[in-house]
């Protein structure tokens, strides 16, 4: 897990506890609503679609913490998916499955990711990732029956460093400037540019900035959520940039 996930109180018991919190909350959005209703944050996928989504992502990256083998990945698709009347019971075991793996494993153990460097592959890494993962589908989830919940505070204020150095990692280099996010909640400050790291406070040479609580910086990151013009203190376009270098389905 990243010292700076430790550093402000989120760490990886944290980001089991909020995978679990998080998946249970789309599990009851899931069994409340239509399963044909599209998701309107990814209207590609029906709910049943993003139920399947996320349930087959945890049942992979416990096969992967289990394997204990940062070489190689571990497991592949699936073979079956449930029938609708075992799709509750289904997305319990799912989770189950990835909050047993990574506790049995620790934060530290090693395990294949896709992520590159400097995000270690790592059980703890897999937490904090599956932990933003919960929280974003479930905002998904939710959005299909109603008006869905901010993502927890803490959640969310861990959730834009690991953006930065997981979804867009070494690809900051294609920003032709900095951009600093601002989470209007937590007073927190967060640097993405080619002269960057994700280091707390803004460089003089930022000539854009972006101000929203944090559950909106991830949202926005992830594209769950426009960004308005308002929000924007520079270059639009800069921040346009910096959400297309990431795949956030």
């Amino acid at each position: 897990m990243s010292p700076r996930a430790e550093d402000r109180g989120f760490g990886f018991d944290d980001a089991v506890d909020a995978i679990g919190a998080q998946s249970r909350l789309l599990s009851g959005a899931v069994a409340s609503a239509d399963l044909d209703t599209r998701v309107p944050t990814t209207p590609k996928w029906s709910v049943r679609d993003l139920a399947h989504h996320l349930g087959t992502e945890q049942w992979y990256w416990s096969e992967n913490v289990r394997a204990k083998n940062p070489a190689e990945r571990s497991g592949g698709s699936l073979t079956a998916l449930p029938p609708d009347n075992d799709l509750f019971a289904w997305l319990g075991w799912c989770t189950y499955s990835l909050i047993s793996a990574l506790r049995d494993a620790g934060p530290d153990s090693p395990c294949w990711a896709w992520w590159g460097d400097p995000t270690p592959h790592t059980a703890g890494a897999v937490a904090r990732h599956q932990a933003q993962e919960a929280a974003v589908h479930r905002w998904d989830a939710e959005g299909a029956i109603g008006s869905p919940a901010p993502l927890p505070s803490q959640l969310a204020t861990d959730g834009v460093p690991e953006f930065i150095e997981v979804m867009v990692g070494p690809d900051v280099v294609a920003l032709r400037s900095g951009v600093s996010l601002h989470a209007t909640d937590t007073d927190e400050s967060w640097r993405v540019g080619p002269d960057a790291s994700g280091a707390d406070t803004a460089s003089t040479s930022t000539t854009t900035e972006l101000h929203a609580t944090a559950s909106d910086l991830v949202l926005m990151l992830y594209r769950r959520l426009a960004v308005p013009d308002t929000d924007i203190d520079g270059d639009p376009m800069l921040v346009a940039a910096l959400l297309s270098l990431a795949d956030t389905s």
